[in-house]
């Protein structure tokens, strides 16, 4: 079965924080046609944060998912910060005491990931949130692992899930957070939690995906 050592995988957690600074300008102009449009301002000083916690020090995917859940949950106000800090934190606890990142353990720490946010924020599929990628995404890979397929094969399904459920946000209408005020107004933009979730697990599927290029299925 296809694996990456935690330790190979560390420098993803970079790639993502850079990615989500890179985007503050385009998540915060989704954000505008809803809410207030800071999403992509709060985003991205945490993630700014991030990247100087981490440093040039060496770390594990592990540890640098438990640096990000640790300063959104610290240091980003609203209910980004709550949600992506909890995700990060719970996804970190789940590789606890392992070395390596195969495809049951990635399911297992999306579910853990995707469990905190739901726990916490209440929301389902079809609400207008950020829950619109992710459990779309989480069952793309679970279903795809489900009928045999390798490690690699899944992360693209789950690219292509997280895609998908991001333009889904953009005919609903919102029914929690600030944009559910506006009713039907909320209809034809998308969603800007669920643009950075689609942002994030698309950039750890990509940095994974680049581990697991050239092993056997």
């Amino acid at each position: 079965m296809q694996t990456i050592s935690l330790g190979d995988a560390g420098p993803i957690t970079l790639d993502i924080a850079r990615a989500v600074v890179e985007a503050q300008d385009h998540l915060s102009a989704i954000d505008a046609a809803t809410g207030d449009g800071d999403h992509g301002i709060n985003m991205a000083k945490g993630f700014r944060l991030v990247l100087e916690r981490l440093g040039d020090r060496p770390f594990d995917l592990r540890q640098g998912f438990a640096t990000i859940g640790d300063t959104l949950l610290g240091d980003i106000g609203g209910s980004m910060g709550p949600l992506y800090g909890s995700f990060f934190t719970e996804m970190s606890e789940a590789l606890n005491g392992r070395d390596t990142l195969d495809r049951d353990g990635f399911l297992a720490m999306l579910r853990a990931g995707e469990a905190a946010i739901v726990d916490l924020g209440e929301a389902k599929v079809g609400d207008k949130t950020l829950i619109d990628v992710l459990t779309p995404s989480r069952q793309a890979f679970e279903r795809a692992a489900g009928s045999g397929a390798d490690f690699a094969a899944c992360l693209a399904a789950l690219r292509g899930a997280a895609a998908d459920g991001l333009e889904a946000t953009r005919d609903l209408v919102a029914r929690l957070g600030r944009a559910s005020r506006l009713g039907e107004r909320s209809r034809g933009v998308l969603d800007a939690g669920a643009a950075s979730c689609e942002l994030i697990l698309r950039t750890l599927a990509d940095g994974l995906t680049r581990h697991l290029a050239g092993q056997p299925g």
